[in-house]
């Protein structure tokens, strides 16, 4: 090789050295920059080796947020904010605290739904419901007849069971528009409805007699459709609370729950060894907390998606609270607040005042419900 050649190389070289050294700065820099994003899934994926102790400082500001009138105050999370709803006055509240909006009502016995973007606030036994945002009040709807229940979900999509002159119910349905697209007469009584397929659908529980004793048979309807999919046998358990699936419904009852897959089938059952104090569900899985003070025996019990077998974990003290979000259930004990997943591995912990009586997950944040105030935590998994 020439001496020309040999100085030809070596530039070459520099200038692919220079070159891969540019590109990593770049990457680095991006990664540096949308830390945000993939830090907290990068530290989910450790949690296998390594449980998160989050610090369980207060956060300030707006901080704790003070909620007159009764104590027995309802809140949840909506996308973005956070409702209080009391026995005078919805309140609208930002992740930081800031008060949105607070309109009064006049509700004997107010009942606080939210899903996705907007919040559903109607009166249990009265007849209207009202629809909103953080901004606006998006329809109300009055019903000749007295409200059961209603539910609202992520697409915005209104269910709405009344009282019937003729039948045991009747289930009403509105877009988002508030527009009635489904409308349904039952002779059984109906405890629950739970959204399906983008709100294309739903699963409605209703509660019969079935062998001298009374079950929980659940209805998969399509709002297309004058008659229902399939209808499930009865689950031993007066349900009154249904949640939706891909791969089937959890219906969680007084005294135990179970699975019913897509089909209808029965595909678990578990009883209850103590008091139900609470349970939830989303697409990965569901849970129920049970305590039975009288043998100090208290029971996270865990459903993945199949619904299969559940996994019972005993923990040490009595349960509070329990919320399933984005594939993780948090738990909440006289002093800490437990988040597993639904192989029941422990993920994080956060310390807490045995003041608080409930919580909600919301974004990145543990929001506590106190006696009269909200506060607020940050809270890695």
């Amino acid at each position: 090789m020439s001496v020309s050649g040999g100085k030809k190389m070596r530039v070459r070289r520099g200038r692919v050295r220079l070159f891969v050294f540019i590109f990593l700065v770049i990457i680095a820099g991006g990664l540096f920059l949308s830390k945000k994003w993939w830090l907290p899934k990068l530290r989910g994926l450790g949690s296998g080796y390594g449980t998160i102790v989050n610090s369980g400082e207060l956060a300030e500001g707006n901080f704790p947020v003070q909620v007159t009138g009764s104590s027995d105050f309802q809140v949840r999370y909506s996308d973005g904010y956070f409702v209080i709803l009391s026995d005078a006055y919805v309140c609208f509240y930002s992740d930081d605290g800031e008060l949105l909006k607070r309109r009064q009502h006049s509700y004997t016995n107010p009942v606080l739904r939210t899903a996705g973007d907007r919040t559903l606030v109607y009166e249990s036994g009265g007849n209207e419901i009202c629809v909103e945002d953080s901004e606006d009040s998006i329809y109300t709807k009055e019903h000749s007849e007295n409200i059961m229940f209603a539910e609202i979900s992520r697409e915005g999509f209104t269910a709405v069971v009344t009282s019937s002159e003729n039948y045991e119910c009747e289930i009403f349905v509105y877009d988002r528009k508030g527009e009635l697209i489904y409308d349904r007469k039952c002779v059984e009584r109906v405890t629950d409805i739970s959204f399906r397929d983008e709100s294309m659908g739903c699963d409605v529980s209703y509660i019969k007699a079935e062998n001298g004793s009374l079950v929980t048979s659940v209805q998969e309807i399509d709002f297309t459709q004058d008659k229902e999919k399939w209808t499930s046998q009865g689950l031993d358990t007066v349900g009154f609370e249904v949640y939706s699936s891909d791969k089937g419904v959890f219906v969680m009852g007084a005294d135990s729950c179970g699975y019913i897959d897509s089909s209808g089938q029965i595909v678990s059952y578990y009883r209850y060894d103590g008091q139900l104090e609470g349970g939830g569900s989303c697409g990965e899985g569901s849970a129920v907390i049970v305590n039975n003070d009288s043998r100090r025996k208290y029971m996270l019990v865990l459903f993945d998606s199949t619904g299969r077998e559940p996994k019972v974990l005993e923990m040490e003290s009595p349960l509070k609270d329990v919320t399933v979000s984005e594939g993780l259930v948090y738990v909440m004990t006289k002093d800490m607040i437990l988040a597993y997943d639904f192989d029941g591995t422990l993920h994080a912990t956060v310390g807490i005042s045995d003041s608080y009586t409930g919580f909600v997950r919301g974004g990145e944040y543990i929001f506590l419900r106190a006696f009269n105030k909200i506060d607020r935590i940050d809270y890695n998994v």
